[in-house]
């Protein structure tokens, strides 16, 4: 058994370690390894077309200007053109539309060029392709798992790196009026690199696919062969521009001052066409220097690059997280030592003058059994007989923090609906702890497409036992009798106000014809995850809590009479104190913040990998709201305010409000977001994204002050 206790004790210290070396994007990789022989037909997909300019993306296979799906078998794959790929929650809410495309790739078979069709466009089309060229939008093709890449260096150009995706067009100024000149990327050259199989499949000649690169261009349409084919792929004069040209004849050809040969069409006849060819070139490359289970490290280099800000961030974050843990350390080791042994020699003196032989009970005395967790999920209590009353405490001794010691545990109002509020935190803590672990050891990797949001659903819903159980115990400490109300109002808060807000953007999202658009397949299964197993288990959960384990027992008794609230200072009363106690855990995950808004909206074709950082961050930002929180109580308290329930919530969330008005700051001066559609989904999910954030650290300052103000109350005593 101990060796057992040993092995488990150093595994666990093991997984620490790896947690925090996992700063230089540690990567796990799958669990099969595909190999190719040579000559082996390789799929590729298409999925959709995103960009940094608007929220809204498309699936690829859906344009109007390219080729659209022959239909054909596609032999040693399997697969057929145009079919869909499967695809798991994640990917269905993430928007990715995974479609088997037409373009012919054969292990080592090198083609210098290939035609794949000619898509004629009407003007509906056209003026699609302008506006996808525009707003710079980017595709996003998969070979072998790998989304194809753009190749760039690094500043210093000592090293190559991945961004995923690659162009569909570019814009230009005219050279005669200065207007922009839109030109569509009809031609793709294709760059599989690869190395030979580990193990038995190499020693057979099959090879593993290490990188997948894509280098659009520009191909007038004009020039061609019989077959479609550019004279001259590596001599390209001119690009296909997306444009009508303005002329009273129609369906002539003529060349274009600056530009190459194009089909002039009336602009006001409705069957204005134009034609665009679509080429492709592959080349396979050996390259022993990439390992198949390091083949994403690519995709990472520019993190990587930004690792000494990520360690400023953090040693920034320490700073902080010190100066608040020697404040709470101060609170703690003197002035609230020193008022309990104020309060401990008056009350010893009262006795000495022989109050006890009078018949009167001793001032206080403690209901702590044990910890600082004791304190919150103890079932030591005062009996009515052990409680004192006011007229029982030495008055001159009582001041600060102890004159509220008769309303500090008094009901809250609205305490029906702060219960369910801290059980969705928990929930959310919950999850958000098991994506950071599962995320720190690699089993959430980006082989795993749409695995974070999977993962993450499952996660929520698992939760919802601790939600119920959380909330079901507040309630009950509250005084609540009608505990499957609680149930179910926990069951429905935060899911259904994250459902509806949803559904109501779903609706924007669908009159886009967006693949960011929801399915009604998919929002139905969600309804039925939640309605079959979260409110059965949030029921459970609360059931558990209400019945078998109870309420929170306090140390100290409410008085019959609230006690009246003096004049607060500014800095303590509600939304100064929220403001002011907010600012500081924002400060500590301030510049960890750049990293995630440039990864979500700045630079959606890359990764956000680097998980460690994030993890040392996070814990360091749960311990600043922790002391944050139990600063800001103690402050209260000692100003005689004891409404500090639904205080300690805000507290401990207050920082969500910083990190809204930072997604304001970031709108207006860093993104380049345009259109209504765009514009509210950038706010609403920044607002539900705010909101669990705000969950999540409330329900930790919550408790946080409730294991505080137990401990504090529970101190008071005569030895």
């Amino acid at each position: 058994m101990a060796a057992d206790y040993r092995s488990c004790r150093a595994s666990c210290y093991a997984v620490l370690l790896t947690c925090l070396q996992l700063a230089q994007a540690f990567y796990i990789p799958g669990w099969s390894i595909k190999s190719y022989s040579e000559g082996e037909a390789i799929p590729l997909f298409v999925n959709k077309v995103y960009s940094d300019n608007t929220q809204l993306q498309y699936a690829y296979s859906e344009l109007p200007f390219v080729c659209p799906p022959s239909g054909r078998p596609r032999p040693g794959t399997g697969l057929i053109s145009g079919s869909n790929i499967a695809l798991n929650l994640g990917e269905v809410l993430r928007g990715d539309r995974i479609m088997v495309s037409d373009y012919e790739l054969e292990m080592g078979k090198d083609e210098e060029i290939r035609y794949l069709c000619s898509q004629t466009v009407d003007k509906v089309g056209l003026k699609r392709a302008v506006d996808v060229v525009k707003n710079g939008y980017i595709a996003e093709w998969i070979v072998d798992n790998l989304p194809g890449a753009t190749s760039f260096v690094t500043v210093d150009k000592s090293r190559k790196y991945y961004a995923s995706g690659f162009k569909m067009g570019y814009e230009e100024p005219s050279f005669d009026n200065g207007q922009p000149r839109h030109f569509l990327n009809n031609h793709v050259t294709l760059v599989i690199r690869y190395h030979k199989a580990p193990g038995r499949a190499g020693q057979h000649g099959k090879k593993v696919i290490v990188g997948f690169e894509v280098y659009p261009k520009s191909i007038e349409a004009e020039n061609r062969d019989a077959s479609g084919l550019p004279a001259d792929i590596r001599n390209i004069g001119h690009g296909l521009e997306l444009t009508v040209a303005r002329n009273t004849t129609n369906s002539t050809l003529t060349r274009d001052s600056s530009s190459y040969m194009v089909e002039v069409v009336d602009e006001s006849t409705e069957d204005a066409t134009i034609t665009i060819p679509y080429t492709y070139s592959v080349y396979f490359r050996e390259d022993d220097k990439i390992e198949w289970g390091s083949r994403w490290d690519l995709y990472f280099v520019n993190q990587e690059e930004s690792s000494k800000i990520h360690w400023f961030a953090i040693i920034n974050s320490v700073i902080i997280s010190g100066l608040l843990t020697a404040v709470v350390a101060v609170i703690f080791t003197r002035t609230i030592r020193g008022d309990l042994k104020n309060y401990k020699d008056g009350g010893a003196e009262e006795l000495r003058l022989g109050r006890r032989g009078k018949g009167l009970t001793s001032p206080r005395r403690s209901a702590e059994k044990g910890g600082l967790l004791d304190q919150v999920d103890g079932d030591g209590a005062l009996g009515a007989d052990d409680a004192a009353s006011d007229d029982e405490l030495p008055p001159e001794d009582i001041t600060g923090w102890k004159l509220v010691h008769g309303d500090v545990f008094r009901t809250p109002p609205y305490g029906h609906l702060l219960a369910p509020l801290v059980g969705s935190g928990m929930q959310l803590v919950f999850m958000a702890v098991g994506l950071l672990l599962l995320s720190c050891i690699g089993v959430l990797n980006p082989s795993f497409r749409g695995g974070f949001v999977s993962v993450g659903v499952t996660l929520f819903i698992i939760a919802g036992a601790f939600s119920g159980y959380f909330s079901a115990r507040v309630y009950r400490t509250f005084g609540g009798s009608n505990w499957q109300h609680n149930a179910v109002v926990t069951a429905i808060l935060f899911p259904g106000l994250l459902f509806a807000t949803i559904f109501i953007l779903n609706l924007f999202v669908w009159a886009q014809a967006s693949s960011t658009a929801i399915p009604l397949g998919t929002l139905f299964a969600l309804g039925t995850l939640w309605l079959f197993i979260q409110l059965p288990l949030v029921y459970v959960g609360s059931w558990y809590g209400y019945v078998k384990k109870g309420v929170y027992n306090h140390p100290i008794k409410a008085t019959a009479i609230p006690r009246q609230i003096p004049q607060q200072a500014w800095y303590s009363r509600s939304v100064q104190a929220a403001l002011i106690a907010g600012l500081i855990p924002f400060a500590v995950i301030f510049t960890e913040l750049l990293f995630v808004f440039q990864s979500l909206w700045s630079d959606k074709s890359g990764y956000y990998y680097v998980f460690g950082f994030l993890a040392v961050v996070s814990t360091i930002l749960i311990l600043a709201v922790m002391e944050t929180t139990i600063i800001a109580v103690y402050i209260q308290l000692c100003s005689e305010n004891y409404h500090w329930w639904w205080q300690s919530f805000f507290l401990g969330g207050s920082s969500s409000l910083w990190i809204f008005a930072y997604c304001v700051y970031y709108y207006f001066n860093i993104l380049h977001i345009t259109g209504f559609v765009s514009t509210m989904l950038f706010f609403a999910y920044s607002f539900l994204a705010c909101l669990v954030y705000g969950l999540l650290t409330g329900t930790i300052g919550f408790l946080t002050a409730y294991a505080f103000v137990r401990r504090i109350y529970g101190a008071i005593k005569v030895d």
